[in-house]
């Protein structure tokens, strides 16, 4: 099976990765699990993807050797629709009775469950867990919390950039190897072909803008201790804003068109001929395969600051989490490292293209389907995380950053200014958050 066909099912997880969930239950008072039984019936509540019976597939043959060797445990598994995950998952934490065992969640949510006092800390089993080790640091990064372990990563997704091999051989012109250089050549195209954007940017795609912040040496946050202070407004930030930024007009992708574009809205532009380059996901794929750029395109990492460099990319993904109201600590630990060890990713990657979160495993898909080389690459150079705290649900869900690019590029800004106010809008959420 060709991977374009695989990669579809995911999109929907994975734009899961770069959003989060904006209702988010109140902290319970008690949701401690009484005993800890070593038989029985384990719930687990998993993403119903589009196209969900390869992943079904996958996880049923996880959960048969899972209960070959736990005799009187058994399994039930239920696929819940992403765009519900919030009301469903509040209730679980509110009503511990009637939660499942274990959960699949989006990795931008970790924080936030963690506050709610909903996932189990299970970082002594993560470190005794022998196929840990080879886990993706950022990957991991995504499941900890103060220094804590609330789940295991089940795949991971990042973007790089997509660009018109047939124009950029019209055109004599080679992949951009600097950020200053891809700046540039999005200019060039534009110019000789005005019809098209350079490079398809929106000022609603936060995590295709982060890449430029963080390339400059910029950060979105610092923490210490558990508490952050927003960094957007630091030099090096205002850096990476201003080259983002520098793609909107006249030269590149007018403002008027672009600065309410989001991810998708990008990734469209280019697969539909519109554009020359775009910033888009492994999940992408099938999107761009589809469309009428099919065959005349090719995929290489985003380039950083330096020449030859790699921009740091966002790390988006799924987990799966333990719920701390469990009353089958033990055997919802097992289940959760079945579901996501490194046979059943290798698996899932077969099935639906997830991106595997282990480095061993991801070499080795790389060698299956050359498509994702690019992405490896970008991962094993560092990708990023947001900052691990729940105030990010609500900078997240308040559209705090696309503001301010979107303030900048209609020039009611500039960038001191409108990162100075998303500076204080941020510290606001941080603060709320505790």
């Amino acid at each position: 099976m060709k991977l374009s066909a695989r990669i579809a099912a995911p999109a929907a997880a994975l734009v899961l990765a770069g959003l989060t969930a904006t209702a988010c239950a109140p902290q319970t008072s008690d949701t401690g699990a009484k005993g800890d039984e070593k038989t029985g019936t384990l719930r687990v509540w998993l993403f119903q993807e589009v196209g969900n019976k390869p992943k079904e597939q996958v996880v049923d043959a996880a959960v048969a050797d899972f209960e070959k060797t736990h005799k009187g445990a058994k399994a039930e598994i239920e696929y819940i629709p992403v765009d519900t995950r919030a009301q469903r998952i509040k209730a679980a934490f509110n009503d511990p009775k009637s939660a499942p065992d274990l959960i699949e969640y989006g990795n931008t949510d970790t924080a936030g469950y963690v506050k709610d006092g909903g996932l189990a800390d299970v970082s002594e089993e993560f470190a005794a867990w022998d196929e840990a080790k080879d886990t993706d640091p950022t990957a991991k990064q995504s499941v900890t919390v103060g220094g804590k372990v609330y789940g295991a990563p089940l795949f991971v997704g990042v973007r790089a950039l997509y660009y018109r091999t047939d124009i950029f051989k019209d055109l004599g012109i080679e992949p951009p190897k600097s950020q200053a250089e891809l700046i540039s050549t999005a200019k060039k195209i534009h110019k000789k072909q005005p019809e098209l954007y350079g490079l398809a940017v929106g000022g609603a795609y936060t995590y295709g803008a982060m890449p430029f912040i963080w390339a400059n040496g910029g950060e979105l946050a610092t923490g210490s201790g558990g508490t952050y202070k927003a960094a957007i407004n630091s030099d090096r930030a205002r850096k990476g804003i201003e080259a983002y930024t520098s793609l909107f007009g006249d030269s590149n992708c007018p403002a008027a068109k672009c600065a309410a574009m989001g991810g998708n809205a990008t990734v469209t532009a280019f697969a539909s001929g519109k554009a020359a380059m775009a910033i888009g996901g492994d999940f992408s794929h099938a999107a761009v395969e589809a469309g009428s750029v099919r065959g005349k395109y090719a995929v290489v990492p985003l380039p950083g600051a330096s020449e030859g460099s790699i921009a740091p990319a966002f790390a988006g993904g799924n987990n799966i989490g333990v719920l701390k109201s469990s009353s089958h600590r033990t055997l919802a630990v097992d289940l959760m490292k079945s579901l996501t060890g490194k046979q059943t990713q290798e698996k899932l990657f077969d099935a639906m293209g997830f991106l595997p979160t282990y480095t061993d495993v991801r070499a080795t898909v790389a060698q299956k389907e050359p498509f994702v080389e690019p992405f490896v690459k970008t991962l094993g150079a560092g990708a990023k995380f947001v900052p691990a705290s729940p105030g990010w649900g609500q900078i997240d869900s308040s559209l705090i950053l696309p503001t301010m690019f979107q303030e900048i590029v209609s020039g009611r800004k500039g960038v001191a200014q409108a990162s100075d106010d998303a500076a204080k809008k941020m510290d606001a959420a941080f603060a709320d958050a505790g």
